[in-house]
């Protein structure tokens, strides 16, 4: 089981579990919703979420998204990073970690 990474807020996953599927800002202004791969983690939340309080860690089994996955090429920082191009189903979600 292939297993990809999202970094949220508690208040948006409480959201996401209500509606039954999580839908960050980004898929309305870009398409997509930003994820990563466990190496990249550090990474994402020293760029992103320096001094961002109340942080979970999503853990995203691939095989039970109902979105579609795309693994994109980012040369902003010369990587690639997957994309679900769609609303996360939450029955995807198989942890969600406090940072």
């Amino acid at each position: 089981m292939p297993v990809i990474f999202h970094i949220t807020t508690e208040p948006e996953w409480a959201a996401a579990k209500t509606a039954g599927h999580y839908e960050a800002p980004s898929l309305k202004e870009e398409g997509f919703i930003h994820c990563c791969q466990g190496d990249q983690i550090p990474d994402v939340l020293h760029r992103y979420f320096e001094g961002k309080k109340q942080l979970l860690k999503l853990s995203i089994d691939t095989s039970k998204l109902k979105s579609q996955l795309i693994y994109e090429w980012s040369p902003t920082n010369a990587a690639t990073y997957p994309h679900v191009y769609g609303p996360i189903n939450t029955d995807a979600v198989i942890a969600a970690d406090k940072l």
